[in-house]
């Protein structure tokens, strides 16, 4: 960690006037900080997220960054070091980028799988998520950034998600949902916190003084800043004295001359104002962003990576292949083997593949909401296997059904300004006579883009020319609130009207709701018309729009008969099916698991026109696969990132598939023990189940995979295990006994109540790797207390240390149980 000098910041507190205090304690716009040049102080930005650095804008001015495997898909690696791996690449990619502090990680559990962001969190364990953030905070802050741990505390899913009253008792809370935000601060030093949107046990988490001033900043000893939730500050007084510290976005907000009065006043003692700049301005000289303090003082060098002295107005650098193969190699440690009856990896030689399914021709790097980035290129399934699988092999390409409803982007080159010929639509604000106040050229891309109203813009009119590709019957779709009017020529002139409910600007941002209209046309050039009249009643004066398009396509009969027809001649068939960012994403939960439109019957249909079928599920959170048993392989890959497309092509043709699940797969909808993410009338979302959640609360018989599951191409014999006590210190040392040497370090680097040493020999003819587990059987019920990866050669014989994290009180016997997932553990001792 940077060294500080307290007392230079001391002097540079004293050098600002109250007003400059408090403005510094409001965003200046949506992602930045006001300068205070009479403290040295640059501008600070921030920038989501999870998945990569976006960088200081949103919406279509949004520059290309590293779109890296989704936070499950990382977890699922099962590996402190690779989460610091990720985190330090994340962290020297948004110093390119200009961002001192980085809106990441997520570390709310999975204690539904309908939570919307489930495949932003890491898992439905809080052992495992905690060593998962630990490892990535330490990666990012290492190359000078700001990891904020969110959402602090009990924002596990969306529904009413500004709102909603979660009910957790004491013990459950300290068990369960803190322990990945005290491991964040106490162990990885993390520099930033996020205070959530919801209440918990009737306070808002933005007036929560227990839980922010007692807890985090008194008891662990949280010396960085506590930020808002996007628009989650709602008061002055009560979110000043509880102990928030800065207040996003900005200029608004409930602070500013409310706070300069309360303090001149007394009701907000200036003391707590002080500490407040003075946790920003510590913050500003761990990043960078004070005057004369060096940027990485203390961090170690990152060739490359430069200083940061404000918010550089250029975007990120290409990226270089060195980087794409490392991203590469992070989907490829996530992805998880479920099933794999001996038809993978595939052998050489194929002459006809079949790629089948919707995600084969809309495949999905990452999920929705605000943790989106707009990477370079994603690299789709079928460029990779054209990589992997070479000229000689044929690739048919069918999706089979069409399941997804909301219509991709426009694509590339296909809309043009029809006054300017750029690649674009032309913007017109007008007010109700229609005199034109505004035109302008907008680039559609990422196909939607935020609109500031005046006060005086009655209607928007947004115009382009559209080169269609075929003749038939088009679908266009229109994104965003208020009454729209299509007119294109030829077709009767269309509409639709909707309003957003309620005051969650984040879910009319990052998940607006869109409509589709059809028309009948030519192939080549026609101008389309779409008149707007925004809706006024919403909390800011934004609005947005987007276009979407399908072309002219077959019926849903047809394309499943020429794909399964597809399927019966090729060698082997691989379906490709899951979800996509209109399904999981942030602001509203899943309905149901089942996966959407006729995907089950897809993949059962494909499996008994060819036996040699693989599928590939592509989705960020669980579904339900009624259908598991009948492919000959099962793998799961996530939300992969910009690399997915080659990640799933190497692990499919031999690279090894590094992931064990690290939340659990239900049978069945009834079998799932939390599912319902709804508040009662009331607006309390009741955690009653206390601990109980994930694989402590399945019935074996309600598991279709369990948590921690996950195969190998080779094959592994748990051998023996015993307990050590030698770990008082918290340092756990690895070591591999065999043919090879090497080391393997165990995942427990905080308290620990000692380690278990574990033999193990990998039968198989292939160098594979292994995530060996140890649970503490205590009460009647099993906890994750250690994990760690491990490698081996063939034959190879190796004892992995593992240290064991403390256990909670009891006066019954503790067990250690020992092996690759939490249903199957062939090795027992006791536990110290």
């Amino acid at each position: 960690m940077p060294l500080i000098d307290e007392a230079d910041l001391l002097r540079r507190l004293a050098a600002m006037t109250l007003k400059e205090k408090v403005a510094l304690l409001t965003g200046a716009d949506a992602w930045t900080l006001t300068p205070v040049a009479s403290a040295g102080l640059a501008a600070l930005a921030l920038s989501d997220g999870p998945v990569g650095p976006r960088g200081t804008s949103f919406g279509a001015d949004t520059p290309p960054s590293l779109l890296f495997p989704s936070p499950t898909s990382l977890a699922a690696a099962w590996d402190e070091e690779t989460a610091y791996e990720a985190g330090r690449l994340m962290g020297a990619r948004a110093r390119e980028m200009g961002v001192h502090v980085l809106l990441a990680p997520t570390v709310n559990l999975h204690r539904s799988p309908l939570g919307g962001r489930h495949f932003e969190c890491y898992s439905e364990d809080p052992l495992l998520t905690s060593r998962i953030a630990v490892g990535f905070i330490r990666g990012v802050q290492s190359a000078g950034v700001a990891a904020t741990v969110k959402h602090f505390v009990g924002n596990d899913s969306e529904t009413d998600r500004m709102t909603y009253d979660a009910r957790i008792d004491e013990r459950t809370l300290r068990e369960v949902y803190l322990p990945p935000f005290e491991a964040a601060v106490r162990e990885a030093g993390v520099w930033a916190v996020m205070a959530a949107y919801n209440r918990v046990n009737g306070e808002s988490m933005t007036e929560h003084r227990d839980l922010l001033t007692g807890v985090l900043k008194q008891e662990w000893g949280f010396d960085g800043v506590v930020v808002s939730d996007w628009t989650a500050a709602r008061s002055c007084e009560a979110t000043a004295l509880a102990g928030l510290d800065l207040v996003m976005p900005g200029p608004d907000g409930p602070w500013g001359d409310a706070l300069v009065a309360a303090v001149e006043d007394g009701r907000v003692p200036a003391e707590v104002v002080d500490d407040k700049v003075l946790r920003i301005l510590r913050l500003a000289a761990r990043t960078g962003a004070l005057e004369g303090v060096p940027a990485l003082e203390g961090v170690p060098a990152l060739e490359g990576v430069p200083a940061l002295e404000g918010v550089p107005a250029t975007p990120a650098p290409p990226v270089p292949g060195d980087v794409r193969d490392r991203l590469r190699e992070l989907a490829i440690r996530g992805s998880v083997l479920l099933r794999n009856d001996g038809l993978l990896p595939l052998p050489p030689g194929l002459r006809k593949v079949a790629l089948i399914g919707p995600n084969a021709v809309r495949f999905t790097a990452q999920g929705g909401g605000s943790a989106h980035v707009t990477p370079e290129h994603v690299v789709t399934p079928l460029e990779g296997l054209r990589r992997v699988l070479g000229a000689d092999t044929e690739i048919t390409v069918h999706a089979g059904v069409f399941p997804h409803a909301k219509l991709r982007p426009l694509p590339p080159g296909m809309a043009t300004d029809p006054e300017t010929g750029e690649h674009g639509v032309r913007l017109e604000h007008r007010t109700a006579d229609g005199t034109v106040l505004t035109a302008e050229h907008r680039d559609p891309a990422p196909w939607w883009f935020p609109i500031i109203l005046a006060d005086e813009v009655a209607e928007l009119v947004v115009r382009t020319r559209l080169t269609l590709p075929a003749a038939g019957l088009h679908r266009l779709s229109v994104l965003g609130t208020g009454r729209h009017t299509l007119r294109v020529p030829g077709n009767a002139d269309q509409f639709h009207e909707r309003l957003q409910e309620g005051d969650d600007i984040a879910a009319l941002l990052l998940n607006p709701p869109s409509h589709t209209f059809t028309f009948t046309a030519g192939a080549g050039p026609i101008d389309v018309e779409l008149l707007i009249s925004p809706q006024r009643n919403l909390p800011y004066p934004v609005t947005l729009t987007g276009l979407g398009y399908e072309p002219p396509r077959g019926t849903d009969e047809k394309e499943l008969e020429a794909a399964l027809t597809a399927a019966r001649a090729a060698d082997v068939a691989i379906v490709l099916v899951g979800s996509d960012a209109d399904t999981e994403t942030e602001s509203l939960d899943r309905t149901g698991l089942t996966l959407p439109g006729r995907q089950d019957d897809l993949v059962r249909q494909v499996c008994a026109a060819n036996p040699r079928t693989v599928v590939v599920v592509n989705a960020g959170a669980p579904w339900l696969m009624p259908w598991a048993h009948e492919p000959a392989a099962l793998l799961w890959s996530w939300f992969p990132g910009q690399e997915g497309g080659d990640a799933i092509a190497d692990v499919l043709t031999g690279a090894e598939p590094g992931g064990r699940l690290p939340t659990t797969f239900p049978a069945t909808e009834a079998d799932v023990p939390i599912l319902s993410t709804r508040p009662d009338d009331d607006g309390v979302l009741d955690y009653a189940e206390g601990d109980r959640i994930g694989y402590r609360a399945y019935r074996p018989e309600g598991v279709l995979f369990p948590f921690g599951h996950g195969l190998s191409y080779t094959t592994w014999e748990y051998l023996r295990a015993e307990t050590v006590d030698d770990a008082a210190d918290g340092s756990v040392d690895g070591s591999v006994d065999g043919s090879v040497d090497g080391s393997v370090d165990g995942s427990v680097d905080g308290p620990v109540d000692g380690s278990v040493e574990v033999t193990l020999r990998n039968a198989g003819d292939r160098p594979g790797r292994e995530v060996v587990q140890a649970y503490l059987e205590q009460d009647g019920a099993l906890r994750l207390a250690g994990f760690a990866a491990a490698e081996a050669a063939p034959g190879q014989t190796i004892t992995v240390r593992i240290g064991v994290a403390p256990r909670k009180p009891s006066s019954g016997p503790h067990r250690l149980r020992i092996g690759r997932s939490a249903a199957d553990l062939p090795l027992t001792c006791t536990a110290i």
